[in-house]
């Protein structure tokens, strides 16, 4: 399926909106005016001219999923879910939208480009009388343009933190042990400590453990940094369309429940100490 991407001269018309047609009154302008956000059927983007190709997109959201997903088909995990954008098309520095998730779970995202990247806080409620089995969700971060690699080529340019004593504990996934066996074949999946593994990607675990959430890229140039991280993470994956993924943990929701998220994007120049601070003080937990 073809998805509509939103051309520069979007961008531009939509620098000529009022100063306050992106934020609530009150409310400071963005400090890293040159990106924005747009979203149709399924794909948001990011846009900037920093960009390659002036912009980065995440399938968002891909899935939410059910336990014991690491051994069963990947269409018995998966959860039927509409999601609809509240606020008018076009780029943008604040973005909301709404999920629909089967079983009676809405989930609110609000989106908002920040300094260095983007800042995501969702709102999560089970508006059913029974208990749904709403374990975790996939935004499925796609880098081939930003890196400049295919499948086949990218891993070099991809990194976890482990425990390794150099580079701040930066691993590329080239440099770390793989598996290749699982219920599907392709990709690594990177299960943080205390995460069941029995509850991810039915693809190959690694034997390596990631010390945070953190999974980003470098530009093909070397001079960027594109990563994610969530406050819950259900795993860190390397897939099989050039992406990334930063799985946010849900935990199930109880009748009535509702439950809050925070994420966050990272776009910024090639300086692992201060990604690391920065990932620190946005998740001190």
């Amino acid at each position: 399926m073809r998805y509509h991407c939103p051309t520069v001269n979007a961008v531009n018309r939509a620098k000529q909106r009022p100063s306050g047609s992106d934020h609530p009154a009150g409310e400071s302008a963005p400090t890293d005016a040159g990106l924005w956000l747009d979203w149709e059927k399924d794909i948001l983007s990011f846009l900037s001219a920093r960009l390659p190709g002036g912009r980065v997109q995440i399938w968002y959201l891909e899935a939410f999923c059910r336990s014991g997903s690491t051994n069963r088909a990947w269409d018995e995990t998966t959860i039927p879910h509409q999601t609809v954008r509240l606020d008018p098309g076009g780029p943008t520095k604040h973005l909301r939208l709404k999920s629909t998730v089967a079983g009676g779970v809405e989930v609110w995202h609000d989106l908002r480009v920040v300094k260095e990247g983007v800042r995501f806080d969702l709102r999560l409620t089970n508006r059913s009388d029974t208990a749904v089995d709403v374990v975790w969700a996939q935004p499925c971060l796609r880098v081939a343009d930003f890196t400049g690699r295919t499948q086949e080529t990218y891993l070099d340019r991809c990194f976890v933190f482990t425990e390794r004593s150099d580079h701040h504990g930066l691993t590329r996934l080239d440099e770390m042990p793989r598996r290749e066996e699982g219920r599907y074949r392709g990709g690594q999946v990177y299960v943080p400590a205390g995460v069941d593994h029995a509850d991810v990607n039915p693809r190959p675990i690694s034997p390596v453990t990631p010390v945070n959430g953190l999974i980003g890229c470098f530009s093909a140039d070397d001079t960027q940094i594109l990563a994610m991280a969530w406050d819950q993470t259900q795993e860190l994956f390397q897939g099989v369309i050039t992406c990334i993924h930063a799985d946010f943990r849900i935990g199930g929701l109880k009748a009535g429940e509702t439950k809050r998220l925070r994420g966050r994007l990272y776009l910024m120049g090639n300086d692992i100490p201060r990604l690391l601070r920065l990932y620190h003080r946005d998740f001190p937990d």
